[in-house]
């Protein structure tokens, strides 16, 4: 039975919603700040696999629904868990909320995906605000857990 308990995180990225939505659609643009390899564009109905070369991690990514420029609801991980990307036009760029939910876990086991989730979405937004606003790949998810 899952759990009511999501995690959230959120960024303001100062670029127009178009280009930040298009930033986790497509994963020629995606690679510059999170996954390193994709076997295709998130398309609605759809599933993908989403790599981590440097950890030697895959995963199964299922699109379930997008309204383009507003939202991104996908299924992944092991086990599964909902994973939503909204976007939301402001006056200074692109709100994007990241929420997670649909844990299975319990006690200790539930607060750590809960802080692996937290800590792992926040990386992915800060990754992007760097690459989109400024060009940068921080690597920051490669950095993340250094094997040396």
């Amino acid at each position: 039975m899952s759990s009511n308990i999501y995690v959230e995180a959120q960024m303001l990225i100062r670029k127009p919603i178009e280009d930040v939505f298009e930033a986790f659609i497509n994963p020629e643009v995606t690679t510059n700040f999170w996954f390193t390899k994709s076997t295709g564009k998130l398309e609605e109905g759809k599933a993908v696999t989403w790599e981590w070369e440097m950890y030697g991690v895959k995963t199964n990514v299922t699109v379930h629904q997008i309204v383009k420029h507003q939202l991104i609801k996908t299924v992944w991980g092991e086990p599964s868990t909902n994973v939503d990307y909204e976007f939301k036009e402001m006056e200074k760029g692109t709100l994007v909320v990241i929420k997670s939910y649909g844990f299975y876990q319990e006690g200790e086991d539930l607060l750590k995906i809960i802080n692996d989730n937290t800590g792992g979405f926040t990386t992915v937004l800060d990754g992007c605000k760097a690459y989109l606003e400024h060009g940068i790949n921080l690597k920051l998810i490669e950095d993340k857990f250094p094997s040396k």
